[in-house]
């Protein structure tokens, strides 16, 4: 069974977190993969914890609006 790990900022929501999981599961069945088979962990990141050209997110993408 696939088990597919996404990454996202800590505060992503659930709409969107249920997007990614039925996504990424659609791609896997597009393949031949049973849906049941397929396993979506979804991991939240403190922006501070996550660098973005050489800077945490949390100061390099501070005026720009990234949810």
């Amino acid at each position: 069974m696939p088990i597919v790990q996404v990454y996202v900022w800590k505060g992503f929501s659930n709409e969107a977190k249920k997007r990614v999981i039925a996504g990424m599961t659609r791609v896997f069945v597009d393949i031949g993969v049973p849906a049941e088979a397929v396993e979506v962990v979804i991991h939240e990141v403190p922006k501070e914890d996550w660098g973005v050209g050489g800077e945490p997110a949390s100061e390099k993408l501070k005026h720009a609006h990234v949810p």
